[in-house]
């Protein structure tokens, strides 16, 4: 199963929902699809822009985990 680790990185890096959602583009719901672990799919230009707005890499966001 992946894993959105994106509550912890937006916590390291002290980022606001509100924020992130704004600089990204989407509404603060579909942020919260993504949060809340309900995402079926994330677009690579989404995650393109996560990493680049949160200062991260793809892996401090997704996390493989076995079920």
């Amino acid at each position: 199963m992946i894993v959105i680790n994106l509550d912890v990185v937006m916590a390291q890096r002290k980022m606001a929902s509100k924020d992130l959602a704004e600089g990204l583009g989407i509404t603060q719901a579909n942020l919260s699809i993504l949060k809340n672990q309900k995402a079926k799919a994330i677009r690579l230009e989404t995650l393109d822009s996560l990493c680049r707005i949160l200062n991260c890499q793809p892996g401090d966001i997704l996390e493989y985990r076995e079920e």
